[in-house]
Order: structure tokens, then C-alpha cells, then sequence
């Protein structure tokens, strides 16, 4: 009785610790009215939002972003910058100075709460720079719901970076990361990292906004417009409504991060169908540096059919790409992107960009300001495959991301690189930053798909987005697929990879050439060790490929999309050389090397190959 008491009672106990650690996302509902003054590029605003606190936690204080609040001289984003000076971000600084510094008073950006309370009681808050931290009347007990509303006003601030009034490119008001939003809460608690810079984190969330703003605007947003007969730009037979020159606006958007608009008198909106979604909007000043957004149009559709055939359904109805900002900044159903483009190839650049952050940022929803190089570098991996679709290089490269690994090389080379895994705004060199975010992120996925094979590749990206839309992964999730799918240990090369700056570089220490055969001599001259795809080219110019499979793996891919090949002996990670004897006289022999794919990050590749003459 004792024994099964005792058994008993350890499969309660296993029972209840998993379902504390099962996976749970908060989420909220924002209702929004919200006043405009165009003049003063000001306005009002009231909010109600449902919180559903779905964590086995319970909450007694809720934090809210006020990113405005970085744009004014002395705030984190400008000490920030001035410590960084030539180093940081070139769009916040000129000449080394931080561009805040000098925000005229008028124009800083303000988000000044007027009250908030939680199901009708008034809280206690504090401001502390971009973040509040708001002390509860009632704890939110795990698994159960409560209602804030706040009232507040701001200032749209000078645009500096991303949000802000009158653009370089003339955009009235960018309206992004503009109302208090709450911050997300899981496992690793509140994600509150202060607004200096670089990217954002949010729970998933429905919005129902109203915005009144005089009659004249045209206005685009990350949304679905429930009213477009009544306000201008969007149907050809709408009367607008207005009451004392002021137009309303009505949007709805569901299971979204965060929702974004912007206003312009000159805006025009032009919009076509992708066969079997979504709908697609431009919303820009139409002249003659914006005439290659005409020309977009067939390119943006090939471009939604071929991420969603390579990485996943997009989720939403609508996509709006929506002139405004100061570069390209990804937001819920939209991106704000600057819109005057030296060619149509530039412009499709940075529009399938941003629109593959619907992808790893919206969908698949990873905390940005922690795991940077998943958001950025999974989507420049999907830009990079898109544009050598669309747009096929002229030379016979062998690969979509030549280019890429080139630039990598070149930035270890010059000693500034930083590991991935720093936090993003905690980098002390923008263009490391850059690369550890954008190149080494892509290059995760690249070195992925030399080392499980291109199929299985393919096979984990889609199995990570069917597991993972509309949640919030981490590496450890996407390790968790990789290996999954590939029946191979990865945790090295993560490691490796993310965690460390250590590099790749093999090359051929020595051939010797016999009557029958070639025995060749295979060094590793640095720190990363990898499986190595080593191939011969005859004198009759037929491709032989092997494969030297890393005994770390423990399971060797058995195919890749780059050719047929014979698996030869695995290669322990601790052993410095390795030597193969191929079936091939000097005489047989054109060319042999390491990588014809050129896939590998080897940052000297010039000891790869060996012409036979």
C-alpha cells in the first residue's frame, strides 16, 4: 500500500512539473480612439485592453513600452549613440554626434499618461525612460483575464529612426511603436529592454483602432479597413465622411504584435490580388522616383507564391507596403519603407525583405532584442533565395549566397566581429552588429544545409513554421526540429556558430600522385570543425563528389540537391588531418578541392583547390 502510495504520488508530482513547463503565450485585445492634430502633429488618445495572463504565474505589477519617449535629447537612445559615436547606427548619428541631441523641444517625442486603471480602479505607475512599470490593485491570478484602460497624449517626434513626422522622402507622419503597449511575459519573465535602437518584442494581440484625422489624408496601416467608402484613397466611388474636416478611420487587425500606420495628404494607394493570397497594397507618393513600385507589382506577386510554397502560409489577409520611415522596418501586415529606388532590382530588395519579416518576426514571433539573428538572418536567408529567383545573376555562381559569405570573410578579417548571441542593443559595433545579426544569421542556415543536406534543409524549415506561427520559438526550438529531421547532433555547430567567433578554415596540406590513385592530405587550420564534401573534376570532365562526415553528427546526410557523392570515413573532431586515396592517376585528374558548392564559410578558401597540371 506504501509502495503504491509512493508511486502514486511521484507520477502526480511529474504530471504537475510538466504542465507547469508547458508552452503558454499571453495575449491581449486593444480597442483605440484615437484623436489626431495634423497641424501640431499631436494627438489623443484612449485605449482599453483585455489581458489574458495565461502563465502558471501569478502577475502583481504589468509593464507597458513607451518607445517615444527615446526621442529627445539626454534619453538612453541618444547617450547611446553619443558613446558609440562613428561606431553606432549611421541613421542616428552624423559625423560621429547624435542626431537626438539636437531635437528641437517641439518636436521630441512625448507619450505623457494621463491615468490608467484596471477594471475601474485607478493604479500606481512609474516611468521609468522608455518602459512603465505598473503596480496592480488586483494580481493577475494564472489563467485568468483583466481590463486596463488609459488615457494619454503625444508628441510625434522629429523622424530619427523608424517613427516620426515629415520623412526625408516627405511622409506627413510615421506611425510606429506609437501607443502604450504592453510587454510580453514568459518564461524568462518580462521582456522590458529600454528603446535605444534596435528591435522590438510584443505578445500576440488583436486591435480594433479608430483614428480621426482631417479629411485630407490618406492613410496606411497593417490592418483590415472596415470603412473605405467613407475616407479617401481607397475606393474609387467613396464619399468621405467628415464632421468639422475631420474623417474617421476604422481598422481592425487579429493575432497580430503590434499595429502600424502612417498618413500622407499625397499618398496613393494601389492594390492587386496574389492568387490564393494575400491582397496587396502600396501606399505611396507617386512620381518619378517611386516609378519602379509600378513596376513591382508582378515581382511582389512571385514573391508571396515562392515564400509560401519554401517557408509557410502567410497567415494574414492583406500585406501593405507603405512609404514612410527612414530605411525598411517590418510591422504587423505592413512595412514602412523608404520608397525612392535607383532600379526596380533595389527597391524589390528591400520590399522582400521586409516582407519576409511577416515570416520570422510576425509568424514565427522570436524575442528580437535577445535572439536578434533569427528574426534578421532567417529573413535575409529567405531574400537572398527570392532575389537569385527573381532576379538570376549574370555569372554562374553556385549558390544564392556567394556574396554573402564573401562579406563575411571579409569582416572577420578585419577583427570587429561579435558573437550572434549578444543581446542586439549591446553590441559595441554597429557594422558587427550588422553581421553577427544579418550575414551570420544567414550563414546559420547556409552552413545548416551543407551539413544536414539542401532536402532536409527544406524539410526543417517547414516543419519549424508549421510547428511554431504564430508563437514565440527560440533557437532551442529550431535545434530542437534541426536535429529532428536530420537525425543528427547539432548542439557543436549551434554552439560554435552563435555562441563563439571561431571560424572555419580547411584547405589541402598535400597530393601525392601513384600510378593507380591520388592520396590526398586534408588539414583543419582553425577552430570550427565541419563535415567536408570534397570533390574531383576527370580529365574527361566528369564530377566525382565525396563525402567526409564529422564524427560528431553521429549520422551522415545521405544526399544533397548539389550532386551524388560516397560517403568515406568519418573524421574525429579532435584530429587535426585527414587523408583519402581516390581511384584517379595524375593523368585523370583536372581539378580536386574541397566545397565546389561553395556553401562552407571557409574564410581562406584559397588553399581548397589544387589544379592538377
Amino acid at each position: 500500500m506504501r509502495k503504491s502510495f509512493i508511486i502514486l504520488f511521484a507520477f502526480v508530482i511529474s504530471q504537475f512539473q510538466a504542465q507547469q513547463n508547458a508552452y503558454y503565450q499571453q495575449a491581449a485585445q486593444y480597442k483605440m480612439d484615437i484623436d489626431v492634430n495634423a497641424e501640431k502633429f499631436t494627438y489623443k488618445g484612449n485605449q482599453t485592453l483585455n489581458y489574458s495572463n495565461n502563465s502558471p504565474d501569478e502577475l502583481n505589477v504589468v509593464y507597458f513600452h513607451l518607445y517615444w519617449n527615446a526621442f529627445k535629447p539626454n534619453s538612453m537612445m541618444d547617450q547611446r549613440v553619443a558613446g558609440q559615436g562613428k561606431n553606432g547606427d549611421s541613421r542616428l548619428q552624423k559625423d560621429g554626434i547624435s542626431r537626438l541631441a539636437s531635437i528641437p523641444k517641439n518636436e521630441e517625442g512625448a507619450q505623457n499618461i494621463h491615468w490608467i486603471k484596471q477594471n475601474g480602479k485607478e493604479l500606481k505607475y512609474e516611468i521609468q525612460e522608455t518602459v512603465m512599470k505598473v503596480y496592480l490593485n488586483e494580481a493577475i491570478k494564472p489563467n485568468s483575464k483583466t481590463t486596463f484602460t488609459m488615457e494619454w497624449d503625444a508628441v510625434i517626434p522629429q523622424q530619427i529612426r523608424r517613427s516620426g513626422r515629415n520623412n526625408k522622402e516627405g511622409v506627413d507622419m510615421t506611425m510606429t511603436q506609437w501607443y502604450p503597449k504592453i510587454a510580453e511575459y514568459d518564461y524568462d519573465g518580462w521582456a522590458t529592454f529600454d528603446y535605444v535602437g534596435r528591435e522590438f518584442h510584443s505578445p500576440f494581440a488583436d486591435f480594433d483602432v479608430t483614428i480621426k484625422i482631417n479629411k485630407d489624408y490618406v492613410l496606411g496601416a497593417g490592418g483590415t479597413l472596415l470603412n473605405p467608402k467613407e475616407v479617401k484613397g481607397y475606393d474609387a466611388s467613396a464619399k468621405v465622411k467628415a464632421d468639422k474636416n475631420i474623417a474617421t478611420w476604422k481598422w481592425t487587425a487579429k493575432n497580430m504584435l503590434d499595429f502600424a500606420w502612417a498618413a500622407d495628404k499625397d499618398y496613393s494607394v494601389e492594390s492587386f490580388d496574389v492568387p490564393q493570397g494575400p491582397k496587396v497594397y502600396f501606399v505611396y507618393l507617386k512620381n518619378d522616383k517611386t516609378k519602379a513600385w509600378g513596376e513591382a507589382k508582378p515581382y511582389i506577386t512571385k514573391y508571396f507564391q515562392i515564400m509560401n510554397s519554401k517557408f509557410g502560409k502567410y497567415a494574414y489577409p492583406s500585406y501593405a507596403f507603405i512609404q514612410g520611415g527612414d530605411g525598411g522596418m517590418e510591422y504587423g501586415m505592413c512595412t514602412m519603407i523608404l520608397g525612392e529606388a535607383k532600379s526596380l532590382e533595389d527597391l524589390m530588395g528591400l520590399m522582400v525583405h521586409e516582407g519576409s519579416h511577416s515570416w520570422y518576426q510576425q509568424i514565427l514571433a522570436t524575442n528580437e532584442p535577445t535572439r536578434p539573428w533569427m528574426d534578421e538572418g532567417f529573413t535575409s536567408y529567405a531574400e537572398s533565395l527570392v532575389m537569385h529567383e527573381l532576379f538570376p545573376p549574370k555569372d554562374n555562381r553556385p549558390n544564392a549566397f556567394v556574396e554573402k559569405i564573401d562579406a563575411y570573410r571579409k569582416i572577420v578579417k578585419k577583427g570587429i566581429e561579435e558573437p550572434a548571441v549578444w543581446l542586439g542593443d549591446h553590441h559595441d559595433n554597429g557594422t558587427a552588429y550588422s553581421f553577427a545579426t544579418y550575414v551570420k544569421g544567414e550563414l546559420y542556415l547556409v552552413q545548416l544545409g551543407y551539413i544536414v543536406g539542401e532536402e532536409n534543409l527544406a524539410k526543417i524549415m517547414i516543419e519549424y513554421f508549421n510547428e511554431w506561427n504564430m508563437k514565440h520559438p527560440t533557437d532551442r526550438d529550431f535545434l530542437h526540429i534541426a536535429q529532428k529531421i536530420s537525425g543528427m547532433d547539432l548542439k557543436w555547430f549551434h554552439h560554435y556558430w552563435i555562441n563563439t567567433i571561431k571560424t572555419i578554415d580547411y584547405g589541402i596540406k598535400d597530393v601525392q600522385y601513384g600510378d593507380k590513385s591520388t592520396t590526398v592530405t586534408l588539414v583543419n587550420n582553425s577552430q570550427v570543425p565541419m563535415p567536408i564534401d570534397f570533390s574531383v573534376v576527370t580529365s574527361d570532365n566528369k564530377l566525382i563528389n565525396y563525402h567526409i562526415p564529422l564524427n560528431m553528427t553521429h549520422t551522415w546526410k545521405t544526399k544533397d540537391a548539389f550532386g551524388e557523392f560516397t560517403t568515406l570515413k568519418y573524421w574525429p573532431w579532435t584530429q587535426k588531418e585527414y587523408t583519402l586515396t581516390i581511384p584517379y592517376s595524375k593523368s585523370q585528374l583536372s581539378v580536386l578541392g574541397i566545397d565546389f558548392s561553395k556553401r562552407m564559410a571557409d574564410v581562406n578558401p584559397e588553399d581548397n583547390f589544387v589544379e592538377v597540371k
